[in-house]
């Protein structure tokens, strides 16, 4: 998805797009590729995307937990579970996406998720950073609360990984993200994605792109 660096401006010019998302949230990454798509086809109009932290399992465990384990505390079992994440998968595939639920082992904790991604914005990367966390957890599996895996994603970014090691083992940007999780609480979002155009306009779900375009364009008439 090479377009995205395409939309935002330089030094945070042009519309304010937040989004406020979860690494673990399926409906997120489906959400954040129909808003990708959607702002493919108006290149027309410059965008800042913000990405906002929440945590949709603050109590989980710092290593994360089993998946069989947390597939029966949130849906009563790996049935319902794989009727739901069969539904995705067919959502997914129009979008580009191959989510491979069956990969994954672990549910992590994705409070160094949402650090790393704030740490790539600072070297101009967050949007290629999440979008590549999303890939890393939902297509290949790979635990993102993990330190190494999360440091070698952001070498494949370009970034360094030594630096992003280092910060990782620092206790930088902890506070800044459960004070995100706290603030969007506070606002009454109870739920990911949610998407909030020019500080005013917000929509939750993974809406269609055609929602999402109808949303940009009450922005930027305001």
């Amino acid at each position: 998805m090479n377009h995205i660096a395409s939309h935002p401006g330089e030094d945070g010019e042009g519309l304010l797009i937040e989004v406020v998302f979860d690494l673990v949230c399926p409906w997120c990454y489906l959400g954040v590729a129909r808003l990708m798509r959607m702002l493919d086809h108006r290149p027309e109009v410059v965008v800042a995307i913000q990405w906002r932290p929440f945590l949709l399992n603050p109590d989980i465990a710092p290593g994360g937990v089993p998946r069989q384990d947390y597939m029966v505390r949130k849906f009563g079992g790996e049935d319902r579970a794989r009727r739901l994440h069969g539904s995705i998968t067919e959502l997914g595939r129009a979008e580009g996406l191959a989510f491979r639920f069956d990969a994954i082992r672990r549910v992590p904790h994705t409070l160094d998720a949402h650090r790393m991604v704030r740490w790539a914005a600072g070297h101009g990367a967050a949007d290629h950073m999440v979008l590549a966390l999303f890939a890393a957890h939902f297509c290949q599996g790979r635990d993102i609360a993990h330190h190494e895996v999360l440091a070698s994603i952001a070498a494949m970014e370009g970034l360094d990984a030594a630096a992003a090691r280092a910060f990782l083992a620092s206790s930088q940007d902890v506070e800044a993200v459960h004070t995100e999780n706290l603030r969007a609480h506070r606002l009454g979002i109870n739920g990911v994605p949610c998407f909030v155009m020019d500080g005013a306009n917000a929509i939750a779900g993974a809406q269609e792109p055609e929602v999402l375009a109808r949303l940009l364009d009450v922005a930027l008439a305001g």
